[in-house]
């Protein structure tokens, strides 16, 4: 006794790629049932295997994309150190900042605007900095009373 297309269950997806219709075809006798599963792989594991599959994919491809977009982090760059750095930044207001740049052992305070860039002046040389060290915050103010002595 087999089953009618209007009686079979609603399968969705396993039924459109046609993983089940083996075992939709015997599915009125139990005998038919065993004798098609024995004859080849479980379908059950098959499926498993293939999602296993899929999701071993799926990760390898995000790690993947995860890895180009973190590259910086995970290798970072061993080049030389340096020679240009901006030590301080001090906004001033809307798109004005007063920076403190070294190049080297010369420091400098700039002032950005709009307009442009302008040197401000150029400040006592500093002990040689270390990538990464910044400066002690009460330099900017000592640097700023040195450039505008008559400002306060």
């Amino acid at each position: 006794m087999s089953l009618r297309l209007s009686e079979r269950p609603r399968l969705g997806w396993l039924a459109a790629t046609g993983l089940v219709g083996p075992l939709l075809a015997h599915a009125g006798d139990p005998m038919a049932l065993g004798a098609a599963s024995n004859s080849g792989p479980e379908i059950g594991l098959s499926v498993l295997r293939l999602l296993g599959a899929l999701a071993t994919v799926l990760a390898m491809f995000l790690g993947g994309v995860w890895l180009f977009r973190n590259w910086s982090r995970v290798m970072p760059y061993r080049g030389p150190a340096p020679k240009l750095q901006v030590l301080e930044v001090k906004p001033l207001g809307q798109r004005h900042a007063l920076y403190v740049v070294a190049y080297e052992r010369e420091r400098m305070l700039l002032a950005a605007s709009p307009s442009g860039v302008t040197l401000v002046s150029h400040l006592p040389a500093a002990e040689c900095l270390s990538p990464g060290t910044v400066a002690p915050a009460a330099s900017f103010s000592a640097a700023l009373q040195a450039a505008w002595p008559g400002k306060s």
